[in-house]
């Protein structure tokens, strides 16, 4: 590697996005990481930490969570803390409707809300893909608008 080919915000970007942890659990330590972190989408999987099926959905949501680092920030939000029901309620969810994906874009708040019969690599990436494609149709919108003003 020489000089010239690094760049320090590149550097940056690398370092922090292989530091992240796949999966990080939310929790009053952890929140102000969440909070500040570089990357502004953020997927919740909502569900009981108590469930028999826990540990299978984590190992899920792990496997999942490798196909969009750096881009997706994946979050396990613990329904059974007293702590975590404004995030709950929030989202507009009943623990009834749990597991469940809450999407959430840091900049505009956009969010999406996806309850589960079962977590699943498959409808994580379909779901995660949907809300990313969403994202981009918005963004490319104003470019669109503003070259048909142009002409």
């Amino acid at each position: 590697m020489n000089g010239n080919d690094v760049d320090a915000e590149k550097m940056t970007r690398f370092i922090r996005m292989n530091e992240l942890r796949l999966v990080t659990e939310y929790n009053p330590v952890t929140a102000i990481g969440v909070m500040q972190s570089s990357l502004q989408l953020h997927l919740l999987l909502i569900t009981d930490k108590m469930s028999p099926k826990h540990p299978e959905h984590m190992r899920r949501y792990r496997a999942a969570a490798e196909l969009f680092r750096g881009k997706i920030l994946f979050i396990l939000i613990d329904s059974n803390l007293k702590s975590n029901e404004r995030i709950v309620s929030f989202f507009k969810l009943k623990k009834s409707q749990l597991p469940a994906l809450a999407m959430f874009h840091a900049p505009d708040e956009e969010q999406d809300v996806l309850t589960l019969d079962e977590v699943s690599v498959e409808h994580i990436q379909d779901f995660c893909n949907r809300f990313l494609q969403r994202m981009q149709k918005k963004e490319d919108e104003p470019e669109e608008k503003a070259l048909s003003e142009e002409l």
